[in-house]
């Protein structure tokens, strides 16, 4: 199995800069990329001596914009950029670049002849940004000018299909040296599990300069060693996944994978966006995944699609855990229980009698929510932007409904014992509080309610600034996330997260 180099790619300004960035993130990688387009005019000219400046393998790259990069001074400029770079070979290798980027369509053989003589080896890229790139192999071989080239094929995909193609592809193209990469949110799993493309190497980006390349989808360093725990995946490693859409951010994968590692697990727990849970299951069948943490808004999909579902996703009507089981998938419902063990964290009790409960939202969190608000034994309304919606699930578990606006305050005020934000409202949001980002802005808190919001980005919501201001308790949503999180763990595993936070 080939085990992918860790490559850096440099996007700063001065070649001191990005010398600094390899020292920094040394541990973490096996080489670096100097991305030569980002660097000030005046720094172009004396590349050159870049590899000298740090101690691992490097690549000299000078991306045009339009293959994705900031060159726009001619090719005859670019050309004699090359040039100057890869001239006056030192006699020490380590003083000189290792690899050189050259896209498909650039053939100059002066400078093919200068890389040749030199040692350094050439990376011959295609990038496509409108799409996947097909028949890897015979793609592959076009490109590559000898057999010492190394191709590098990234892509944009426009679903996840496009990425299990790629997946299914990659087994035809292990008799040599490539580099495959899906960009973007929906490619991430390409760079996690490189391993599993035979590639030969994954892209990074420092976290100082990761808005450079947010949008063709890096990794820093350091989150794919200690997060995905990269240089000790291999064909025995159980993958499993979050899926969902967009799936921006979660922190699901953090507390998995830390999981893992305290138990000695060869598995690892990926970010998988997707464009439908029917995608998903594809995927996961293609890759052998065991199990996937199912978020919005796929919660209601995966219930329909699974083949069998237990009791809680039947009687809530969502499922956010789905299990590889003989040949099927079985769907479960965590998003109860993980909410029940940490609505008594927070309140400090385990019952909800003569407790009024006011549910912002009728989607699938706030589905599981009201389930478990029922079986703790509490009164509840359910407020929504939607009144069909509201009333459709408060009739399911007999409570009462409303229009979430200013006109139902006082109904609100009478089931203020403990208000349970369930919408994406907030989320993301430094803002102060506003209409836009608090989703009860015309409740005037008083001081004694429990506010629980299931958003944990911000840590601190803008709901959450104004409860507080008033005097009351708040809690946000990664409680929730944990306690639901190791009830996977355990689907997955069959292995509790921890003695000590045994779910019930």
């Amino acid at each position: 199995m080939v085990k992918p180099k860790i490559c850096l790619t440099l996007t700063g300004k001065t070649l001191e800069e990005d010398a600094e960035f390899v020292k920094k993130y040394s541990q973490h990688i096996d080489i670096a990329e100097l991305r030569v387009d980002y660097l000030n005019e005046e720094e172009q000219l004396n590349v050159r001596r870049f590899p000298s400046m740090i101690n691992i393998p490097c690549i000299l790259t000078i991306r045009r914009v339009e293959d994705g990069g900031l060159y726009n001074s001619g090719e005859f400029s670019r050309t004699a950029l090359f040039g100057r770079a890869l001239a006056f070979a030192d006699q020490n290798p380590s003083k000189n670049f290792a690899y050189v980027d050259f896209e498909e369509d650039f053939h100059v053989p002066g400078l093919l002849d200068s890389a040749q003589a030199f040692g350094v080896k050439i990376i011959r890229s295609c990038h496509k940004f409108d799409g996947p790139v097909v028949n890897l192999r015979q793609k592959c071989l076009s490109m590559r000018m000898t057999s010492f080239e190394i191709p590098k094929i990234a892509f944009m995909p426009n679903c996840l299909d496009d990425v299990t193609r790629l997946f299914r592809e990659a087994g035809s193209c292990m008799d040599f040296d490539h580099i495959f990469v899906a960009m973007g949110n929906l490619g991430t799993p390409s760079r996690i599990l490189s391993y599993k493309l035979g590639s030969f190497l994954t892209y990074t980006s420092p976290l100082e300069t990761n808005t450079n390349t947010t949008e063709i989808g890096h990794i820093d360093p350091i989150s794919l060693n200690e997060m995905y725990n990269f240089r000790n995946l291999d064909e025995n490693t159980r993958i499993f996944a979050v899926t969902g859409f967009p799936l921006k951010f979660t922190s699901s994968p953090l507390i998995h994978n830390e999981g893992y590692r305290e138990h000695g697990m060869n598995n690892v727990f990926i970010p998988l966006c997707s464009s439908s849970m029917a995608e998903s299951f594809d995927f996961a069948d293609e890759l052998g995944i065991k199990g996937m943490a199912v978020t919005v808004p796929y919660k209601k999909d995966a219930m329909e699609l699974a083949v069998e579902v237990d009791s809680d996703v039947a009687e809530i009507g969502a499922c956010n855990t789905v299990v590889k089981g003989f040949s099927q998938w079985v769907g479960h419902n965590t998003d109860a229980g993980g909410f029940r063990e940490a609505l008594t964290e927070f309140i400090g009790d385990r019952k909800l009698r003569r407790k009024r409960v006011a549910i912002i939202g009728a989607g699938g969190a706030a589905k599981a929510i009201a389930y478990t608000v029922k079986e703790m034994g509490g009164r509840a309304c359910i407020f929504n932007r939607t009144e069909s919606h509201a009333k459709s699930l408060a009739e399911q578990f007999g409570f009462e409904y409303a229009l979430l606006e200013p006109e139902s305050a006082s109904l609100l005020d009478r089931y203020s014992d403990i208000i349970i934000q369930t919408t994406k409202v907030g989320m993301n949001s430094e803002d102060a509080p506003n209409k836009e980002n608090n989703p009860i802005w015309f409740y005037n808190f008083k001081g004694h309610e429990y506010l629980y919001d299931i958003v944990y980005d911000p840590q601190v919501t803008p709901v959450m600034q104004v409860a507080k201001q008033a005097g009351c308790k708040v809690c946000n949503g990664y409680s929730m996330l944990k306690y639901q999180g190791y009830r996977q763990f355990k689907y997955f595993t069959g292995v509790d997260y921890d003695d000590e936070l045994k779910p019930e």
